[in-house]
């Protein structure tokens, strides 16, 4: 066969055979071609809280079947047209459902794999285009694995522990990318997932650090979470403030700067229709920490209240981004002065103000060294927190214990002394408020302000 198959016999050939009879000696080649297949030539295992990622590095894309076999509990992969070129054997294991990956030759040219489980697991498979750090890959997720597997159920609220039975502020904090998408890389090779992930946990140490604050994060390690489930994470967590962590990048070094981002009308527009055409959606509560059900009403009536909600979101957003970049300001900086929007997955949440956070470029140079300092980071989460308290001490949400200290230091009134680029109206929509209310409790003939001048602001 192989002499058969040689490329000098279909040229001699040729001198002998004309049209279809040339192609019929030739053929054989493009069949060598193929048989060849598919190399497996690495693999990689991601754990996490509710699942485990099993990751195979192949030479091309591949055709593939799986199956579950019982007593005992085995995944069957099978890889059409494939040899293994990898030592399975290298893997750690510990803390996933597999206890042993075993392999073989099957009908003379496919590979299957199997892998001995500890647990019954749900499968999920898919392949992934080469990008900065790998090439072609089969991805494996072993669902409803993991030590910490989650549930739907919402966790009860925090309370504060001075006593007074009032809850604590829930700040989400999500670290961006992570497992096998590594984000932007910077020049010198640092990956943006473990950047963020280190700033995210640095702004959540801030946040619990201070009385009347909660602190949860979307993940705390190198594992993926996608986009969908990092906002029902902070739904699940009855969320006030979802804050999502990363770097920026470009194709030339030179841009540089922090960036803050809220949803755009567009993506407002486009979630709330997604909302709604789903029906296990309409019975969700909406508002993060309780407030109104879609649960019963007809499509006119739970669009308009998703509209106010996502406005409502859209606003809240805004005017806590509005902090967080002046804090910023302070430290690096800004790519853009102002909060900009756009269609972000993880900023979809109708109910849940949520805000991301560009730290810098990763793609230039001095801000990948910078955004590589434990010391930057740190001086960026102080920047980020105090941000959010600023926003949080003007308009703290009912029943928190922030909001109990703020009616007894002010006796239900605050105090807002206006800045350079305030308007009136921002002013109200940072605090919850109306522009109306706003000149009726300030004794105001018209919505115009001056830098310097201090308003009242009536209690939420």
């Amino acid at each position: 066969m192989g002499k058969y198959l040689n490329g000098s016999f279909c040229h001699r050939a040729s001198r002998k055979l004309r049209g279809a009879a040339l192609l019929l000696v030739c053929w054989p080649l493009w069949i060598s071609s193929a048989m060849a297949g598919s190399s497996i030539e690495g693999a990689r295992i991601w754990p996490a809280p509710d699942h485990t990622r099993l990751v195979f590095d192949t030479s091309t894309p591949v055709e593939h079947n799986i199956f579950a076999l019982e007593n005992p509990a085995r995944l069957v992969i099978d890889i059409s047209n494939a040899n293994l070129a990898a030592d399975f054997s290298t893997l750690d294991l510990s803390g996933t459902p597999i206890q042993r990956i075993r392999s073989a030759a099957r009908n003379g040219s496919d590979l299957r794999v199997v892998l001995d489980l500890r647990s019954d697991v749900q499968p999920r498979s898919f392949q992934l285009d080469p990008n900065q750090s790998y090439g072609h890959r089969l991805v494996l997720d072993l669902l409803g694995s993991g030590a910490g597997t989650r549930t739907s159920e919402p966790v009860q609220p925090t309370l504060s522990d001075n006593g007074s039975g009032r809850r604590d502020i829930i700040v989400v904090v999500d670290a961006g990318h992570g497992g096998e998408d590594p984000g932007a890389i910077g020049p010198s090779g640092t990956r943006e997932k473990d950047v963020v992930l280190r700033l995210a946990r640095a702004l959540a140490e801030k946040i619990e650090s201070q009385p009347g604050y909660t602190a949860r994060l979307t993940r705390d390690g190198d594992y993926y979470v996608d986009l969908r489930s990092r906002t029902l994470l902070a739904r699940r967590h009855n969320a006030d403030l979802f804050v999502s962590v990363h770097a920026d990048a470009f194709r030339t070094s030179q841009p540089r700067g922090a960036s803050v981002f809220a949803l755009s009308q567009r993506g407002a527009t486009s979630e709330t229709a997604r909302w709604l055409a789903r029906s296990e959606n309409r019975s969700d509560l909406i508002g993060g920490s309780g407030g109104v059900s879609l649960d019963g009403k007809d499509d006119t009536l739970a669009g308009v209240l998703l509209d106010l909600s996502m406005t409502a979101s859209i606003n809240a957003s805004i005017g806590v981004g509005d902090y967080v970049l002046r804090n910023l300001e302070q430290v690096t900086r800004l790519h853009k002065s102002g909060v900009e929007q756009a269609a972000f997955v993880v900023l979809k949440s109708p109910d849940i103000p949520s805000i991301l956070v560009e730290a810098g470029f990763i793609s230039n140079p001095q801000e990948e060294r910078n955004l590589g300092s434990a010391n930057y980071r740190e001086r960026l989460a102080n920047a980020v927190f105090k941000g959010v308290e600023d926003y949080f001490n003007q308009t703290p949400p009912p029943g928190t214990l922030v909001a109990w200290q703020k009616r007894q230091s002010t006796g239900g009134t605050s105090h807002y002394q206006i800045r350079r680029g305030d308007t009136l109206s921002a002013v109200a929509r940072d605090n919850r408020t109306t522009v109306r209310e706003l000149m009726q409790y300030n004794g105001l003939s018209d919505d115009r302000v001056v830098v310097g001048q201090t308003i009242r602001i009536p209690a939420s």
